[in-house]
């Protein structure tokens, strides 16, 4: 009887750690309940807010901009996929359509780009802080190359489409659907920054006491 009591404490462990671990894993990584509101986002993931204060004071791009960005692309999934890519009258599924993942949906060359210029070599696309702060080098760098101000949700992310030759050449006029989906992101943008400005101090008491952890 001891011998069987033994034998299925330790199975009833073993199954509990499992799961347990796979359970607190899935909460890490699935998306806020309320994406349509900043404050509800950094209030459930307070460790989204430590990233994306520090992309602030790494490279001076405001919260709410690449948040919209990011909300578009990928609503805040992390293993976010582009559409897959489909031949013979659309029916036998080829691939994806572009190498875009993740968070930010960087493709691999841009984000490779990223890794060799900020030597962040153990960065990942699925990693929330690693994303947020690859958005803040891209929205830094629009400005650098393009002269768009860090604040400007609508050009930063027809940049972020097209890539910086693109938006130079004005490839976006020929997209009536990406201007109106970039007029989104600003609008999104715009409301963000008003509901941050609303919670800002209180979350940013949180981050200061982090700092004494």
């Amino acid at each position: 009887m001891r011998k069987f009591t033994i034998k299925s404490s330790f199975f009833i462990k073993t199954f509990l750690l499992t799961h347990l671990s796979v359970f607190l894993v899935g909460c890490s990584t699935t998306p806020p309940k309320n994406i349509s509101n900043i404050c509800n986002i950094f209030e459930e993931k307070s460790d989204w807010y430590d990233a994306a204060k520090d992309m602030n004071e790494k490279w001076g791009v405001p919260i709410h901009v690449p948040m919209a960005m990011m909300y578009q692309e990928s609503s805040f999934r992390h293993d976010a996929l582009p559409p897959r890519d489909y031949v013979f009258f659309g029916l036998i599924p080829w691939g994806r359509i572009s190498s875009a993942y993740g968070y930010s949906q960087a493709k691999t060359p841009t984000w490779a780009d990223y890794i060799r210029e900020t030597k962040n070599s153990g960065a990942d696309r699925d990693d929330f802080d690693d994303a947020i702060d690859f958005m803040g080098w891209f929205i830094s760098k629009t400005y650098q190359v393009n002269g768009i101000s860090k604040w400007d949700a609508y050009a930063q992310y027809l940049n972020y489409h097209e890539g910086w030759g693109g938006y130079k050449r004005r490839t976006y006029n020929k997209k009536a659907w990406l201007i109106k989906v970039s007029k989104k992101v600003n609008a999104r943008s715009l409301r963000y920054a008003t509901q941050l400005k609303s919670c800002e101090e209180e979350l940013n008491k949180s981050w200061f006491w982090k700092l004494f952890d």
